[in-house]
């Protein structure tokens, strides 16, 4: 039987509320999702957890987000960026935290994938203003970042299963590549269903490799070009230096130019000296 199939198989019996979303990172996305939330909502939902909240500002504060302006609380922050960026830098800082392992193999995984979720997030905020889109960049930061979702998943699931002394054959770097190629768009959507997050962001995790994917949405085809460019540059878990860029799909879709893909790399480039 083939591995992937085993795995899947296994995963059926995990639970799927395993720690890949925080709680109020969740909650806060899916108020916003009210057409009448309050701003004091937010701010009373983001300073729930002060260890998140603490997270939340540090992020904040960073050149990425608010440059030479500095905000000391949430609720300044809330002011000054706005409930949505809050919320996706709560998604952020969440995401930060959880891609952490004890297992050695698992955790390098997961320090590449947030690497390159981080990267596609800015990557694609950035993207969208410059391309003429800035009505989409709060969406297009969340959909960088939660693409690939299905992979931490996976790693989590694997990470429970080892310590359970179950799928440690799974650990090794070509079979867990395998294993990510083959199931994490299906579990990533599984997921993402469980938690009712937003459509859009469920179609992202769905279509972000599909070649028959819809060209008419934006925000899909931002966040699809910037993982393209990420594989180019060798962030995250696999490479291709060999990609054209100037043939790609989305780049004509998006009318970008050659200009423009070289600015993206710096910005992809900036993300990942943040983050070190």
């Amino acid at each position: 039987m083939p591995l992937s199939l085993t795995i899947r198989r296994l995963l059926t019996t995990q639970p799927v509320e395993l720690p890949v979303f925080h709680p109020i990172a969740i909650r806060l996305q899916q108020l916003l999702e009210s057409p009448d939330f309050s701003i004091d909502a937010v701010i009373a939902l983001a300073s729930e957890d002060p260890s998140l909240a603490g997270q939340i500002l540090k992020m904040a504060n960073s050149t990425v987000y608010m440059g030479r302006v500095r905000t000391e609380t949430i609720k300044e922050a809330v002011i000054r960026l706005g409930a949505q960026q809050v919320s996706n830098i709560a998604m952020a800082a969440s995401q930060a935290g959880l891609h952490v392992s004890d297992n050695k193999v698992l955790n390098g995984f997961m320090q590449s994938l947030w690497l390159h979720s981080h990267a596609c997030a800015v990557g694609s905020r950035w993207l969208a203003r410059s391309a003429g889109y800035p009505q989409y960049a709060d969406q297009a930061y969340l959909g960088g970042l939660l693409h690939d979702v299905g992979k931490l998943y996976l790693l989590k699931a694997l990470e429970r299963l080892n310590s359970m002394g179950v799928a440690q054959a799974a650990l090794e770097e070509e079979l867990l590549l395998e294993i990510f190629a083959e199931l994490h768009v299906e579990q990533g959507c599984r997921l993402m269903q469980h938690w009712n997050m937003p459509g859009i962001y469920c179609n992202i995790v769905a279509n972000h490799h599909d070649d028959n994917f819809d060209s008419s949405d934006t925000v899909l085809a931002l966040v699809r070009l910037v993982n393209t460019a990420c594989k180019l540059k060798g962030i995250g878990l696999t490479s291709d230096p060999g990609i054209d860029m100037a043939a790609v799909q989305e780049t004509a879709m998006l009318q970008l130019t050659q200009d423009e893909l070289e600015d993206l790399y710096e910005v992809l480039d900036d993300s990942q000296e943040l983050l070190m």
